[in-house]
C-alpha cells in the first residue's frame, strides 16, 4: 500500500503511546489524516506519495493548548497592565475589549494566535472566549473560520458572563448577557458546530467564565446542559488569592467547594490555572478526574503562584498546558510553557519530580485528557490522528545534545517546530507557515489593535 506521507529516519520518535515507546531512527506513515504505521530503523518502510526526511530531528505528537483567550493578543503587553494583579487587570481591560470586539477583530486575532501556536508545534488548541457584546456579531463562528483557514484542530468554548458591576461582578454592563440568552446560545452553538466523531476538527465546550462573572445557578444549569448534549465543561478555578477571598466572601466557601456545589466535580470538566487548591481539595479533584489546564507563564506574570502539578497528577487529574491570553502571558509558545512546567515542577517538588519527558507528556497526553480525546490526539499510535511536530536540534542552542533528544529539546533552546502537521497536512513546513496570508494578517492585526490600545 502506498501511504500519503512518510516521515523517515528520525533522530527519535517520541510516540507518547501507552507504553511511551521511543523509536531511534524511526519512521511514521500517514494516510487519510491518521497514523497507519510506525517502525524502527530496521523495519521496512512503505512507499509514500510524499516523504519528509527527519534525520537528526525529534518527532513528537502535536502539542495541545488547553486554555487560551485568543482575542487578547490585540492588547498584548499593553503598558498600563504589565504589572497589575488579576482583578485590577480585568477591570481595566474589560471596557477596552467590550467596546472594540467584532467579528473582524476576533477572526484576525484568532488567525494570528493560532498561527503563532502552530509555529511552536501546537496542533490542537482550545479557546475560552467569554465576551459577547450584543452588537459584535457571531464571534464563535469568526474564530472557527480562522482555525479552518489555517488547518488547525480547534476546541473553542462558548464562554459566558452574566454578572456585571451592578450585580457585584467585575465586567461592565455591556459585556454580559442574560442567563436565558447564554443557555440558548450554548445549545445553538453546540448543535451547529460540535463534531464528536473520531478525528474531528471542531469540538465545542461550554465555559462560564468564573465565579466572579456568573451565578452559581448558571454554573448548575450549564452543567446539566453539557450532560444532555454530551460536551465538556471549562472554567477558571482556584486561580489566585483574590479568587479565594471572593468565593469565601460571596458564597461562604472556597472555589473548589463551589465547583463541587454547582455540579462540576466530574471528569467532564477541566479547570484553568488551579494554583491554590489545598491537599484535601487536590485529592477530591483527582478522585473526580477533573482536568487541569496548567498555565505557568500566566501564573507567574500575574503573581498567582506555582500550581501543584505533580500533586495533581499523582492524585489522578489529567494535567495539560495552557498559554492563557496574550494580555497575561504574551507569548503563545507551548514549547515555552512545557519548559516552564518542567522548571516549576523541579522548583516546587524537587529536581527528580519533573523531567522533560513528564513535561512532554503533560503537553500531549495530558492535554488530550483535558479535552476528552485520549488515544485520539496527543500520541502517535496506529489509528490516532496524524498530528505531530518535528524539531531540529542543531546549531548553538543544542550543541552537545547527543545522548537524550527529549531532555535536550527542553533543556536547550529556545526552539520552534521545523514541521507542524495536522491531520496529515502541513501547517508549518521547514520552519515557515504554509499560508501565504501572514503579512496581510499581521498588517490588519496591527490596524485593529490600535483601536484597543489608547495612544498617548
Amino acid at each position: 500500500m502506498t501511504v500519503d506521507l512518510l516521515i523517515r529516519d528520525a533522530g527519535l520518535i517520541a510516540t507518547m503511546d501507552d507504553s511511551r515507546t521511543e523509536l531511534r531512527g524511526g519512521w511514521l506513515s500517514i494516510s487519510d489524516g491518521l497514523v497507519v504505521g510506525l517502525g524502527s530503523s530496521t523495519d521496512p518502510q512503505p512507499e509514500a506519495k510524499e516523504v519528509i526526511d527527519a534525520t537528526g530531528q525529534l518527532v513528537t505528537p502535536g502539542l495541545i493548548n488547553t486554555h487560551h483567550h485568543l482575542y487578547q493578543n490585540l492588547t498584548r503587553a499593553y503598558g498600563p497592565m504589565t504589572s497589575a494583579p488579576l482583578f485590577g487587570w480585568l477591570q481595566t481591560l474589560y471596557p477596552l475589549w467590550t467596546s472594540n470586539l467584532d467579528e473582524e477583530a476576533v477572526h484576525t486575532a484568532a488567525w494570528v494566535g493560532l498561527a503563532e501556536l502552530a509555529m511552536g508545534g501546537c496542533t490542537t488548541s482550545s479557546d475560552h472566549h467569554y465576551i459577547h457584546p450584543a452588537r459584535a456579531g457571531d464571534l464563535l463562528a469568526a474564530e472557527i473560520s480562522a482555525a479552518s483557514e489555517l488547518g488547525m484542530r480547534f476546541h473553542p468554548t462558548y464562554g459566558s458572563m452574566s454578572l456585571s458591576v451592578k450585580d457585584g461582578g467585575l465586567p461592565p454592563d455591556d459585556a454580559v448577557l442574560t442567563e436565558d440568552e447564554i443557555l440558548a446560545n450554548s445549545k445553538m452553538h453546540v448543535e451547529r458546530w460540535h463534531d464528536p466523531s473520531h478525528g474531528s476538527m471542531i469540538q465545542i465546550a461550554l465555559a462560564p467564565c468564573s465565579p466572579f462573572s456568573v451565578t452559581p445557578e448558571l454554573m448548575r444549569q450549564t452543567a446539566e446542559l453539557a450532560e444532555s448534549l454530551d460536551v465538556r465543561l471549562h472554567t477558571h478555578l482556584a486561580e489566585n488569592a483574590e479568587d479565594d477571598e471572593f468565593a469565601v466572601a460571596t458564597f461562604g466557601m472556597r472555589p473548589v467547594d463551589l465547583y463541587e456545589d454547582v455540579g462540576w466535580m466530574t471528569d467532564r470538566t477541566w479547570g484553568a490555572h488551579v494554583v491554590r487548591p489545598n491537599p484535601t481539595e487536590i485529592a477530591r479533584l483527582g478522585a473526580a478526574g477533573v482536568g487541569i489546564a496548567h498555565c505557568p507563564s500566566s501564573n507567574m506574570i500575574l503573581g498567582s503562584g506555582i500550581a501543584p502539578v505533580i500533586d495533581l497528577r499523582d492524585a489522578g487529574c489529567p494535567v495539560g498546558l495552557g498559554c492563557d491570553g496574550s494580555s497575561s502571558a504574551d507569548s503563545a509558545s507551548l514549547w515555552q510553557e512545557a519548559r516552564l512546567s518542567m522548571l516549576q515542577g523541579k522548583l516546587r517538588s524537587g529536581p527528580s519530580a519533573m523531567t522533560a519527558r513528564t513535561a512532554l507528556e503533560i503537553a500531549t497526553r495530558g492535554g488530550a485528557g483535558c479535552l476528552g480525546r485520549q488515544g485520539e490526539i496527543g500520541e502517535l499510535s496506529v489509528g490516532a490522528v496524524a498530528d505531530l511536530a518535528t524539531w531540529k536540534l542543531d546549531g548553538l542552542p543544542f550543541a552537545g545534545v547527543l545522548d537524550d533528544l527529549i531532555e535536550g529539546w527542553l533543556r536547550g533552546g529556545p526552539t520552534s517546530a521545523w514541521n507542524t502537521i495536522v491531520a496529515g497536512k502541513s501547517v508549518v513546513r521547514t520552519g515557515e507557515l504554509v499560508s501565504d496570508q501572514l503579512s496581510e494578517k499581521l498588517a490588519l492585526h496591527r490596524t485593529i489593535a490600535r483601536r484597543f490600545q489608547p495612544q498617548p
